[in-house]
């Protein structure tokens, strides 16, 4: 009888190289700007990867129709609206049942770090204009809402920061663009608020493992963390407060350097005459 020898496969392990060319726990180039929109009460415009997303905050103001007010605390209303040219082929300009079902998730987001219950009778509304889509469109706007609710005035307990991780060819990689999203096993979009360590939003969309559930949270909220400190970054260039910081830092490095440089004091013997 002849004996045929079977080779066995040496695993490999390789990087994965994602199709932007990041790594799997590196989230895409992220900007904000706030301000942009003078008649609004806040505003703020984002850019995460091609995402470019517009969000504008009117309120706290009376209840219009009254009947949806609250005679105890106050409500947050938001709309999320994607232009027809913000993806292709263009989509119609009427409002779809997802862009319902996200305005009402973003609701949900960003309710735990609004005091409510300051604004009885009111609302605050949001209006959230996406120009242009590349992916995770819901995570993106609710980074965008966030700095303009902090741009309007209104008191928060803390900013919420969003980011998502998924599953592609079986890997959890972090902040899916739009093929990712496409052709990636599942999706994990995750809002988090750092100071009080609380997650507001946790989806999931596909099919994963206990570990790798996990595992796709765990990176979506240290990828929240990222986003949150380009959120501050955002608020304290608005503010100046970044300018006065860095003002600070070099006037205190100048005095490091002087205390350095100056001559130390020689204490002198004085002898006492007898």
């Amino acid at each position: 009888m002849s004996k045929t020898k079977t080779k066995r496969k040496r695993k490999t392990s390789k990087k994965m190289v994602r199709i932007d060319g990041r790594k799997i726990d590196e989230i895409r180039s992220t900007t904000i700007e706030t301000g942009i929109i003078p008649n609004a009460d806040g505003s703020a415009y984002i850019e995460m990867g091609d995402n470019k997303i517009i969000a504008a905050v009117y309120g706290p103001r009376e209840m219009h129709p009254k009947r949806l007010s609250k005679p105890h605390m106050g409500v947050l209303r938001v709309r999320y609206h994607m232009a027809p040219f913000s993806v292709s082929p263009r989509r119609s300009p009427a409002p779809s049942r997802r862009d319902k079902e996200i305005g009402m998730i973003m609701v949900d987001s960003l309710s735990p770090a609004l005091f409510l219950e300051r604004y009885p009778r009111s609302v605050i509304d949001v209006y959230v204009e996406i120009i242009q889509a590349d992916g995770g469109t819901r995570c993106a706007a609710v980074n965008a809402a966030a700095v303009a609710l902090v741009d309007a005035g209104i008191p928060m307990k803390d900013l919420v920061a969003a980011c998502a991780a998924g599953k592609m060819k079986g890997e959890i990689v972090l902040d899916l663009g739009d093929k990712e999203d496409k052709e990636g096993e599942a999706d994990v979009p995750l809002a988090y608020m750092p100071k009080l360590d609380q997650v507001t939003l946790l989806q999931m969309d596909g099919i994963l493992t206990t570990d790798e559930t996990v595992k796709a949270i765990e990176m979506a909220i240290e990828g929240s963390k990222q986003v949150y400190e380009i959120q501050r970054e955002a608020l304290k260039k608005k503010y100046g407060m970044a300018e006065e910081e860095s003002e600070e830092k070099v006037e205190e490095a100048e005095e490091e350097k002087a205390t350095e440089e100056a001559p130390e004091d020689v204490p002198e013997e004085k002898e006492e005459e007898k």
